[in-house]
């Protein structure tokens, strides 16, 4: 039984590692007789295998969280993994913080996760009233997202966008967007030059020790992958976010839009280029978005360097895709973590573990992944999940490896983007086609096919980029589902006036690396 240590408790409320937000409601007054409880519990810690740093940046945010609350005069309990051993999940813990208070009510924000929601709603405390708050985090409220989403009905991000762009008031003059257009995303793809290369800003980056959170993994034995050294080096308090949100407004937006979907594999900066890196920030809580929408745009009108192109492509993935993905995640759960439209059933291979693969863009994209607990959309769209979609990967495994190995992967926004958008396994509730390509694509957002083992203007040939090969076969395959979809009807045309000898070779490649992935 845990011992009190504090007296007089009529309210506890729980606050869970992504709900670190400094202007909520609850804080407005100060109680002497409500504690704030914030827990390191090991249910949260391994329901998948996380990246070292993932659960590093979960852990210290935390703590510097419960610190804040308790400077601002706040009753606030921190628990670690070493004081929360004898109740591994948040319901367990919740029922020992109960008995040992003895409060009135238990409160808790809603979870952003469903698995979580579940588990709180069916919080049963003797004698307790348990009561459930809202985030009030999000431009979209919870009780509005059922006015834009339905279950099993396909959804399209521009409409909702450019809904939320008028309710909202966010870069529109005079209910008409600013610069004419509602979209830049055809100039948002360009490709880094050589002489681009000098200019890739160096990113901003903090320095929290770990030893002390490392130590208590190790004692419990909660098992990580990738790597750390002894500092971590994303942000972990409000200060540092606004910090970063800064900076990046200053020094990496002005080309931020021209190199979203970039990549390369020749620049100390490789991981990091033009993008925000603030997604952590933002899915804990640390920063609302719409401070960071306003940050932008205020940065936008007084920047001479930043024109609506870059603005507009920032603007459109927080307060278009963010919102989007969420609002499909909670239309669909329960469920949509067991949609499997392609029955794909491959095993991830092993080298997503390690990036020991011959395949250089995937290579560079896991070993990215593997040493800063991130990478950047395209990555994780067109390479590692175009790779596991054109592949067959079982979405399950997919959705495993994003979910664990993504410093900023919460499940409402990593499994929509994952099972949804990168693996077609949703059968087109969020994007209307399959987000399918050769290594044309690659090569031409990218400089990995130039040191690559693979040669990307082959397609039949044992060197040939895996990716040709797999595209024609992953398209084949389905042709039956897609040939009739007017956004991919033209590859089935072009595939047709092909010699009926290429076809035959190129389907023999692709069945051979279906059968070698792990040797690829």
């Amino acid at each position: 039984m845990m011992e009190p240590v504090f007296d007089n408790i009529e309210t506890i409320r729980f606050i869970l590692g992504d709900q670190l937000n400094h202007d909520h409601s609850w804080y407005a007054e100060k109680d002497e007789h409500t504690l704030y409880v914030v827990a390191e519990i090991f249910e949260e810690a391994t329901y998948t295998r996380h990246h070292v740093q993932k659960v590093h940046a979960f852990f210290l945010a935390m703590e510097a969280f419960a610190t804040m609350l308790k400077e601002s005069g706040h009753q606030v309990l921190y628990l670690t993994l070493d004081d929360t051993a004898g109740a591994t999940s948040v319901s367990e813990l919740l029922n020992v913080l109960a008995d040992t208070y003895n409060p009135i009510r238990v409160g808790y924000q809603r979870p952003d996760e469903h698995r979580l929601l579940e588990q709180l709603r069916a919080l049963a405390l003797s004698g307790v009233e348990v009561i459930e708050y809202d985030t009030e985090h999000f431009m979209v409220p919870f009780a509005d997202l059922s006015t834009h989403f339905a279950r099993g009905k396909k959804h399209r991000m521009e409409q909702f966008y450019r809904r939320l762009r008028k309710q909202h008031d966010i870069l529109m003059e005079d209910n008409e967007p600013v610069g004419g257009q509602w979209n830049y995303d055809a100039t948002n793809r360009s490709k880094l030059k050589k002489s681009d290369l000098a200019d890739i800003p160096a990113p901003l980056l903090f320095a929290s020790d770990v030893d002390e959170v490392q130590r208590r993994l190790e004692r419990h034995n909660i098992k990580t992958v990738g790597k750390i050294s002894q500092q971590l080096p994303m942000p972990i308090t409000r200060d540092q976010s606004l910090e970063l949100l800064r900076s990046f407004c200053l020094t990496e937006l002005p080309r931020f839009g021209d190199f979203q979907d970039a990549m390369t594999g020749n620049s100390d900066y490789a991981w990091s280029l033009y993008h925000s890196r603030l997604s952590f920030s933002m899915n804990v809580k640390l920063l609302h978005p719409a401070e960071v929408i306003d940050a932008a745009i205020a940065a936008y009108f007084a920047q001479d360097n930043i024109d609506i192109s870059q603005v507009e492509g920032f603007v459109r993935q927080i307060l278009g895709w963010r919102e989007f993905v969420r609002g499909i995640y909670w239309a669909n759960m329960p469920g949509y973590d067991e949609l499997n439209a392609l029955a794909a059933e491959k095993d991830l291979p092993a080298y997503f573990w390690t990036g020991d693969t011959q395949m250089n863009c995937v290579s560079k994209a896991i070993t990215q992944s593997l040493d800063h607990a991130y990478a950047h959309h395209i990555q994780r769209l067109m390479v590692t999940g175009m790779f596991g979609l054109l592949a067959g990967v079982d979405p399950d495994q997919m959705d495993q490896w994003y979910l664990g190995i993504y410093i900023d992967a919460i499940e409402w926004v990593e499994m929509p983007n994952t099972r949804g958008m990168s693996q077609f396994a949703d059968d087109g509730l969020i994007a209307s086609k399959p987000y399918s390509a050769s290594g044309n694509y690659i090569n031409k957002m990218s400089d990995y096919c130039a040191s690559c083992h693979y040669k990307v203007k082959e397609k039949t040939t044992k060197d040939a980029c895996p990716f040709n090969a797999l595209y024609w076969h992953f398209m084949v395959r389905h042709r039956e589902k897609f040939q009739n979809n007017p956004r991919i009807g033209m590859v089935y045309r072009n595939w047709d006036k092909q010699e009926k000898a290429v076809q035959e070779l190129t389907i023999a490649r692709g069945e051979d690396c279906l059968k070698n992935l792990e040797e690829l």
